[in-house]
């Protein structure tokens, strides 16, 4: 997909090339980082890593999707509701679930559906449904083996290798639209996101995001090169110890089209929304860090009073700076404070101070055990903190990305800044997990769920395994 998109976009290849500068810069000059992804097992996905986002426009759509990333080991993972924030989308993101394919697998897939119900012209919602009812953005082939993958179990190699070339061919971009100019700027004049949806014969990436480990200096880089950024980078601020997602993207370019016509032939215009994005992930929050991240993000876009953009962009991340001041800047903080989701990992340790280590059933280490065993593990320097990497999203972020390559930043109200969907500006739309997961033929993960299983488990193996030293006379 990465390859095709490069082709597609070549200005996304460039970016590749430029993350990469920063990141072989940032492992070269800070040991501390690449020591940090050497243990969590980062290190080796860092070079492949990327999420891309496609946009669906029926239940059907979303559901066959579903099965299709299931080949793959990706399965849906929250639900993210962005018509609060004038975008009208719900979406989930597909992915691995387990550290060890997450670390094989590293590639997201943030996939929307479009909410047809928040077309307020009746005429033309009944236009958009019918012209998504006539399209079929799935290949034959590729449905059959994803119904040979569910009936056996698995593919051959050989299958396999097909279901790529067919799966690629559901993302590809086409420059021929089955649908008028003037349907085209009726869906336009609605939301841009809604032309590019029902405008189109298929899927098409509407961007692929590479991992940085430094998304200020790619900010900067892309400046430098003659690349477009956008005036924001949305998400927390830098920090020390980075949280959850900072993002950017070069801004969406201007593609020649061809609208059908009535007489069977077609007709030029443009279409504006493929882009390239790159990502910056921090440590996973728990539920009161995230409560206190949309806290201090709320603090701070309340005090701008307007949405940030490239005339404010100095003086909102001053703003954004200040109010994050109250969320601690060290991994043993955030986590003494429950912020934060860690892997617990054993040291190996040739001193010879024996420390106070009684063999724990492990099997039965409840929640104010652990806690004690944890702490005196760590003052005696017998196990370690690593961060779990946050490899989700934020409904906020994401809108902010998407109006930005719409040229629709003015939807995006400061009520609306609690990442988990916040006041509603735009009349009374309601989040509709239960219809999304309808359509999706499946219930969505918690992915803070999946992040507290990961830390309880990293901490029954640590556990587990400085039993085994004890028992066996090394500590």
């Amino acid at each position: 997909m990465s390859e095709m998109y490069q082709k597609e976009v070549p200005l996304y290849g460039d970016l590749i090339d430029l993350v990469s500068e920063v990141n072989t810069e940032v492992l070269n000059k800070q040991p501390e980082i690449r020591q940090q992804l050497e243990h969590t097992g980062e290190i080796d996905r860092l070079g492949m890593e990327r999420h891309g986002a496609i946009r669906l426009g029926t239940a059907a759509e979303l559901s066959m999707m579903r099965r299709l990333f299931a080949v793959m080991g990706m399965y849906p993972v929250g639900y993210y509701d962005l018509a609060p924030a004038g975008v009208p989308v719900h979406s989930t993101a597909f992915r691995a679930i387990d550290t060890q394919s997450l670390n094989k697998s590293p590639f997201r897939v943030f996939t929307s559906l479009l909410r047809l119900d928040l077309i307020d012209d009746e005429a033309l919602k009944q236009e958009a449904i019918a012209a998504l009812d006539k399209r079929t953005i799935f290949t034959d082939n590729v449905i059959n083996l994803i119904k040979r993958f569910e009936a056996q179990g698995g593919l051959t190699a050989e299958d396999a290798k097909q279901f790529v070339k067919e799966a690629l061919e559901t993302f590809r971009w086409h420059d021929n639209t089955p649908v008028s100019k003037v349907l085209y700027q009726q869906l336009l004049s609605q939301h841009g996101l809604i032309a590019d949806v029902v405008g189109f014969k298929g899927p098409h990436i509407n961007h692929l995001t590479p991992r940085t480990l430094d998304i200020d200096a790619v900010q900067a880089g892309m400046q430098a090169k003659g690349i477009p950024p956008k005036a924001i980078i949305e998400g927390p601020p830098r920090r020390r110890c980075p949280i959850l997602l900072r993002q950017t993207s070069f801004k969406a370019l201007e593609e020649a089209v061809s609208f059908k016509n009535p007489n069977g032939g077609y007709e030029t215009g443009h279409h504006t929304a493929r882009f390239g994005e790159i990502e910056q992930r921090g440590v996973a929050l728990t539920s009161k860090g995230r409560a206190l991240y949309d806290q201090l993000l709320s603090q701070a876009r309340r005090q701008l009073a307007v949405t940030p953009n490239a005339d404010n962009a100095s003086e909102y991340y001053q703003i954004l700076e200040s109010a994050f001041a109250a969320f601690p800047d060290d991994y043993q903080t955030l986590h003494d404070e429950g912020l934060a989701y860690f892997y617990y990992q054993a040291v190996d340790s040739d001193t010879d101070n024996e420390p106070t280590l009684d063999s724990i059933d492990v099997e039965n280490v409840n929640d104010s055990l652990s806690k004690q065993v944890v702490t005196d593990l760590l003052e005696q320097g017998m196990i370690r903190l690593e961060p779990i990497v946050y490899e989700d999203f934020l409904p906020v972020s994401a809108a902010g990305i998407f109006q930005s390559n719409l040229h629709d930043d003015s939807t995006n109200d400061n009520e609306n800044d609690n990442e988990n969907g916040g006041k509603q500006s735009k009349g009374e739309v309601h989040t509709n997990k239960e219809a999304f997961e309808n359509a999706l033929g499946a219930q969505v993960y918690d992915e803070l769920a999946l992040y507290q299983t990961l830390q309880a488990q990293s901490l029954k193996a640590c556990l587990a395994n400085l039993n085994n030293k004890a028992l066996n006379g090394v500590i």
